[in-house]
């Protein structure tokens, strides 16, 4: 009896260092902060990476696991599989449990890039060159390779990637991103389009890429919200009359880098198909990124009937119904830019 009673204590004893075992093994696999050889930690994290190949990889980046540690915890939680690939940062050293918890939600660093209104599609290339941590798929290809290789049925680049911004994690390829926006562009033409105003209170338009050709106009003309509507209606105005545009945007455009910043009486007079001082209606493309307030202005003017607009030096516009007030205020607004450049 005394050697049974023995035995027990003994069974006892192991099943109490078991568990405090147990729990041991279980606070440093939730809590206990992982070693690591410096902070913040900037973990990638290869497509396909799992058991030892994930724990040498850890290990090449500062975080000291043992390989059976690792596959122990994979093992208990059964979700190896949905490990994914991504670049994690931590800023402060996390326990195996946080970690996993990470790698298995997909839970990567995000970086994030903007298009801004009124940007050109050379403006959105230089500023994909300069992601470094983008994986530059489209350097060595033309604007039209681009174009196929995201599905663009356009073939000319320009207004086709809406501006926003976009968030994208270390590894992903600046092809990614432009389908993004193209996609986007897309959707928020159809809508824009889907929700027109008719004529005469709205454009004269064809097709929703015209619509997408007079709001980079529209973007390109007016910063201003409060002058947006106004500008798009001055155009829709002139293209229902068969009237010139007349916009310096698009001339400028069709100069391409030989424009040096200075609109000459030549520039105007030159022909081009960008130069709506020479040609009749739309340009035959956009000419920069329309941001979403421009197309709807642009498909929705305000109903006004003015054929003219001039800059009043503060970022607004003066417009005009006839092209006598059109003149006077020409004057008006060019002297008071005289006066206030006198010294």
């Amino acid at each position: 009896m005394k050697r049974f009673n023995r035995w027990l204590q003994i069974l006892g004893m192991l099943a109490l260092l078991s568990g405090m075992a147990l729990a041991a093994m279980g606070w440093a696999y939730a809590w206990r902060p992982l070693s690591v050889k410096a902070l913040p930690i900037d973990l990638e994290i290869e497509r396909g990476a799992v058991g030892a190949t994930l724990a040498h990889s850890l290990q090449a980046q500062g975080v000291e696991l043992p390989p059976w540690a690792l596959a122990a915890a994979l093992r208990l939680r059964g979700d190896a599989v949905r490990i994914k690939a991504g670049l994690y940062d931590f800023q402060q050293a996390p326990s195996l449990k946080l970690l996993l918890d990470r790698l298995t939600r997909g839970e990567a660093s995000q970086r994030e890039f903007a298009i801004i209104e009124g940007w050109s599609f050379r403006q959105v290339r230089e500023a994909l060159a300069r992601q470094t941590e983008l994986r530059a798929a489209s350097s060595n290809l033309s604007d039209s390779q681009i174009l196929q290789a995201i599905g663009a049925t356009q073939e000319h680049p320009e207004g086709l990637f809406a501006p926003d911004t976009y968030a994208w994690v270390k590894g992903s390829s600046d092809l990614d991103l432009l389908r993004r926006a193209y996609q986007l562009q897309q959707k928020r033409l159809e809508q824009a389009w889907a929700q027109r105003l008719p004529p005469p209170r709205g454009p004269a338009l064809e097709s929703p890429y015209q619509a997408l050709i007079l709001a980079s106009i529209v973007e390109k003309e007016t910063g201003r919200a409060d002058d947006r509507g106004k500008v798009a209606a001055v155009f829709a105005n002139r293209l229902r009359i068969g009237m010139r545009l007349q916009s310096d945007p698009t001339t400028i455009y069709g100069l391409g880098s030989s424009f040096d910043g200075n609109l000459r009486k030549r520039d105007l007079q030159a022909d081009s198909p960008w130069n709506t001082y020479t040609r009749a209606g739309l340009p035959p493309t956009p000419i920069a990124m329309p941001g979403r307030a421009a197309l709807r202005a642009a498909l929705a003017p305000e109903s006004i009937g003015a054929l003219y607009f001039v800059a009043r030096g503060d970022g607004s516009s003066e417009f005009s119904n006839d092209l006598d007030a059109h003149n006077r205020a020409v004057a008006r607004f060019q002297k008071s830019r005289r006066n206030a450049s006198s010294p």
